[in-house]
């Protein structure tokens, strides 16, 4: 079953009055939907954009796997483990927070930073906190979250190119740019499918090509 979900869909959040414009993908704060909390191990798939000089101040998180992938820009990370680290276009971020973790995000470069934000519930709560940047990963590297269940596959397609969507219980796909012809849909920027037992699906670039993040995840 494929469950098509489009990107004006997305429950609008953020600070756009402190220069951050977020798009929610799932309920989040106070957009409050029952029946649309999780997909597999995906809790939330958020879309932020941040002027220059703005960001997130020191937050906590728990429980959680957190996924980031910058679109355009820098982004700038800081944990309370002592980290800080600039995560570029192209790079994988991921921080275990684990019992809890504090971090700030900000774009402290002096252009917009546009970043694709995932969060995944772990198998197992607890333990320590971790952190691991990939820089510059390849599309044949398909990125693995053992803690979640789950593995991530960037795709970067040239226009007609076709890419074999993974088999399993659970795969979301989202469009970071361009367009994608999935299931029998067209999807744009921003929209995504949730595939409930993929087996076989096919999905083919549009004229400009696309970007796309794809999670496999396992049944739980």
């Amino acid at each position: 079953m494929i469950d098509v979900r489009r990107a004006d869909e997305r429950y609008p959040g953020g600070d756009p009055a402190a220069g951050i414009a977020s798009r929610h993908a799932f309920s989040f704060g106070p957009h409050y939907d029952p029946g649309n909390l999780r997909f597999g191990a995906l809790l939330a798939c958020n879309e932020e954009r941040l002027a220059p000089g703005a960001g997130f101040d020191e937050h906590p998180h728990s429980h959680t796997e957190i996924v980031t992938w910058v679109v355009e820009g820098e982004l700038t990370h800081r944990d309370s483990t002592g980290r800080e680290t600039v995560v570029c276009a192209g790079d994988v971020q991921r921080l275990s927070a684990a019992g809890g973790v504090r971090h700030v995000e900000r774009n402290d470069a002096a252009v917009p930073l546009t970043f694709v934000q995932m969060w995944l519930a772990p198998l197992d709560p607890g333990g320590d906190p971790a952190y691991e940047i990939v820089r510059g990963i390849a599309d044949s590297t398909p990125y693995a979250v053992p803690e979640a269940g789950a593995m991530l596959h960037v795709r970067r397609l040239v226009p007609g190119e076709r890419t074999a969507v993974p088999d399993g219980a659970y795969v979301y796909v989202h469009v970071v740019r361009g367009e994608l012809a999935l299931g029998g849909e067209i999807l744009g920027t921003g929209d995504a499918a949730r595939v409930t037992d993929a087996e076989g699906v096919d999905a083919v670039a549009g004229a400009p090509g696309a970007e796309v993040l794809v999670w496999e995840m396992a049944a739980r």
